[in-house]
C-alpha cells in the first residue's frame, strides 16, 4: 500500500473529512487556510482563505456545494466548496472547535471553547437555503459542563446532539430543547480527555478516542458501552470503517514529547482493529508525529490520516486487506 503524500498545509493537520460521494477530502490544519483535494490521487484542487486562526473542524454538505469551518478566530464560517467564496461568517466571543451538519443540512451545530470567565457553549444554528437570508442567531443555547468540548456530532434524526471533551463524559443532549437525556459513567465511560467521536455510515453507533489510550464504541440512542479497543498510546482520532467490521484508531505521545524519542518510540500508526472481536489487525506507519485526524472513504476503499507533521497521507487499500481471515 503506497500512501500518496499531500503537502499542502504549513501546520500540524487538525481534522479530515471526505464528502458523501467521496471524491473530494477536506483538509484542516493549524494554518489558516482549509484546502480540499481529489480523494483518488491527491491532486490540491483549491483553498479557502478568510480564517485568522488555527481551523479545528470542518463539514461539508451532502451535496457538497457548502462547507462549514469552525477556527480558533471566533468564527465559524460558511464557504461554497466550488468557488471558494465565503458566503458567511458567523463570530462568538471565543474559540469553536467543532461544526457538524445535522442531516439535511438545514442546521448545524457548533462548540465553543471556555475563554475569557465564558463557559463552553453548543450552539445550533439554521442554515439558510440561500446565503443572503443568512442569520447569526441561534436555535439553541447549551451552556457547556466545565472544560472544552473537543466534539459535537448529531444523534439519529437529528433528535439529539452528542457531546464529548476535556471532562471526559459524554452527553446526549435533546436537540429541540437542550435538556441532558443522558451522560457516560465514570465506570464504563473514558478516564481522560475525550478527543475524537466518530459516527457510523447508519449513525446507529460511534466511536470516541480518548487521551486515557483508548477507543469505545457507544450506542447513539442508549449510549450503551458496545465494544472497547484499548492501544499503548494515547489517541487523538479514530474512524468506523463503512465496508468491513474494522475501525482505525491513530494517536502518539504528546508533541513536546517527540524529540526526546526516536521516531519508531514515538508510535506514530494507524492501527486498525476488528470491530467485532476487538483484536488489532495490523497498522499503518509512515506519519514523523502523532496522528490527529483520521477518516475513510465512504466506499471503504480508502482512508486518509493527518499528522502533526502537517502531511495528509492518502491510503488506497491493496486487495489482499478486503481479504482478511480472522
Amino acid at each position: 500500500m503506497r500512501p500518496i503524500l499531500m503537502k499542502g498545509h504549513e501546520r500540524p493537520l487538525t481534522f479530515l473529512k471526505y464528502n458523501r460521494e467521496g471524491d473530494l477530502l477536506f483538509s484542516c490544519a493549524k494554518d489558516h487556510t482549509p484546502t480540499v483535494w481529489f480523494a483518488d490521487n491527491g491532486e490540491r484542487l483549491g483553498t479557502y482563505k478568510g480564517h485568522n486562526g488555527a481551523v479545528w473542524c470542518c463539514d461539508v454538505s451532502r451535496d457538497s456545494t457548502r462547507l462549514i469551518t469552525g477556527s480558533a478566530d471566533q468564527t465559524v464560517k460558511l464557504w461554497n466548496v466550488q468557488t471558494g467564496v465565503q458566503l458567511y461568517s458567523f463570530n462568538f466571543d471565543s474559540p469553536a472547535r467543532a461544526v457538524d451538519f445535522s442531516v439535511g443540512d438545514k442546521l448545524a451545530v457548533i462548540t465553543t471553547d471556555p475563554f475569557m470567565g465564558l463557559p463552553s457553549t453548543i450552539q445550533v444554528k439554521r442554515i439558510a437555503r440561500d446565503p443572503s437570508q443568512q442569520t447569526g442567531e441561534s436555535v439553541l443555547t447549551i451552556k457547556g459542563p466545565h472544560g472544552r468540548i473537543n466534539r459535537a456530532v448529531w444523534g439519529p434524526l437529528n433528535k439529539t446532539i452528542i457531546s464529548a471533551g476535556e471532562d471526559a463524559v459524554i452527553r446526549i443532549w435533546d436537540s429541540e430543547t437542550g435538556q441532558l437525556l443522558k451522560k457516560s459513567d465514570k465506570e464504563t465511560g473514558h478516564q481522560k480527555p475525550i478527543t475524537s467521536l466518530s459516527k457510523s455510515a447508519s449513525g446507529s453507533h460511534f466511536l470516541s478516542g480518548s487521551l486515557d489510550k483508548s477507543a469505545k464504541l457507544w450506542d447513539a440512542r442508549t449510549l450503551t458501552l458496545i465494544k472497547a479497543y484499548v492501544t499503548e498510546r494515547p489517541v487523538n482520532a479514530c474512524a468506523i470503517s463503512p465496508l468491513l467490521d474494522h475501525v482505525v484508531i491513530g494517536g502518539g505521545q504528546d508533541a513536546s514529547h517527540v524529540t526526546t524519542t526516536d521516531r519508531r518510540a514515538g508510535k506514530f500508526e494507524a492501527k486498525f482493529f476488528h470491530k467485532i472481536l476487538q483484536e488489532e489487525i495490523g497498522g499503518v506507519k509512515g506519519h514523523f508525529g502523532p496522528i490527529n485526524a483520521l477518516a475513510f472513504n465512504p466506499d471503504g476503499r480508502s482512508f486518509a490520516s493527518g499528522g502533526e507533521d502537517g502531511y495528509v497521507r492518502l491510503h488506497h487499500f491493496d486487495p489482499d486487506y478486503f481479504n482478511i481471515k480472522m
